[in-house]
């Protein structure tokens, strides 16, 4: 390892430091290729039993995060954020929960670009602004023909 005490000239540096690059973007093709390994500490994977016992614990934290998350989609909080952590949280220890996670986050990638696209951008704008327009003529409509009676001004009780 060259540790740049003996570098004579920039043009080493400049080498040196574009085949570190290279060694980086190979590196990070090979992370993304390589077969998933358990994130568990190596004392846990040692033991068959313990590892076992490791992987249904991360089942189980990732089930109830998930569980939360949908929870979530109809109640106040973060849902989507909170099934992403779950699968994320699945991701350490399971192949598939890892695949699923890389194929989702490639979806939502794609999905961010594509309505940055001014002509989808317009045409939400447009979608929301007749929608809002539509709305606002219904409740106009049902303001005129039957009015707006507060519940603790009814009558008929």
């Amino acid at each position: 390892m060259n540790t740049g005490s003996d570098r004579g000239t920039n043009e080493s540096a400049d080498e040196e430091s574009a085949v570190r690059a290279t060694e980086a973007t190979e590196g990070a093709e090979a992370a993304e290729e390589a077969p998933h390994v358990s994130k568990a500490p190596a004392f846990i994977k040692a033991r068959r039993s313990l590892h076992l016992s490791w992987q249904v614990g991360v089942f189980v934290v990732g089930l109830a995060v998930i569980a939360a998350g949908v929870a979530m989609l109809v109640l106040p909080g973060p849902g989507w954020v909170a099934i992403f952590a779950g699968l994320a949280i699945w991701a350490t220890e399971f192949a598939w929960a890892h695949l699923v996670l890389r194929w989702t986050k490639r979806k939502v990638t794609e999905a961010a670009q594509k309505a940055l696209d001014p002509k989808v951008r317009r045409r939400n704008i447009i979608l929301t602004s007749v929608g809002l327009v539509i709305a606002g003529a219904l409740i106009g409509f049902y303001l005129w023909k039957y009015g707006l009676v507060l519940p603790w001004n009814l009558k008929d009780q």
